[in-house]
C-alpha cells in the first residue's frame, strides 16, 4: 500500500486500498502513469459536497451533472432535488457518491494501460 501512498497521498483510506489492489501487479513506471492518469480524473469528496450545499440554495443536482450522471441531473433540476429529500441522501452519502465515479474512473483508466 505504500507505493500508492507515495503517489496519490491524497486518497481516502478505502479509495486507496482499492486502488492499490487494482495496480499491485504493475511496475513502479506503470504505477506512476496511472496515477498521474488517475489523479486528473478523479473527483474530491469535498467537491461534490461543495456542490451539495450550492443545490441546497440554487440549482439541484450539479453534482450529479459533475459526476456525470446527466439522467439524474436533469430529475434532480426539475424537481428541486427530488423535493429536496434526494439531495440530503446525497449530502449523507457524498462519500460513497465520489467513491463510486472514482472506482469507475480507476477501472477505465486501467483499461487504457491494457491490463
Amino acid at each position: 500500500m505504500a507505493r500508492m501512498l507515495n503517489f496519490m497521498p491524497e486518497l481516502e483510506p478505502n479509495e486507496l486500498q482499492y486502488i492499490q489492489s487494482l495496480v499491485e501487479n504493475l511496475s513502479d513506471e506503470d504505477a506512476k502513469q496511472f496515477a498521474f492518469i488517475y489523479r486528473a480524473r478523479r473527483k474530491k469528496p469535498q467537491e461534490v459536497l461543495i456542490l451539495i450545499i450550492v443545490g441546497f440554495l440554487l440549482i439541484a443536482g450539479l453534482q450529479r451533472f459533475y459526476l456525470g450522471q446527466i439522467g439524474m441531473g436533469l430529475l434532480y433540476l426539475l424537481t428541486g432535488g427530488l423535493c429536496l429529500v434526494g439531495t440530503i441522501l446525497d449530502l449523507i452519502n457524498y462519500k460513497r457518491l465520489a467513491y463510486e465515479y472514482n472506482v469507475k474512473e480507476a477501472q477505465k483508466v486501467l483499461s487504457m494501460l491494457h491490463y
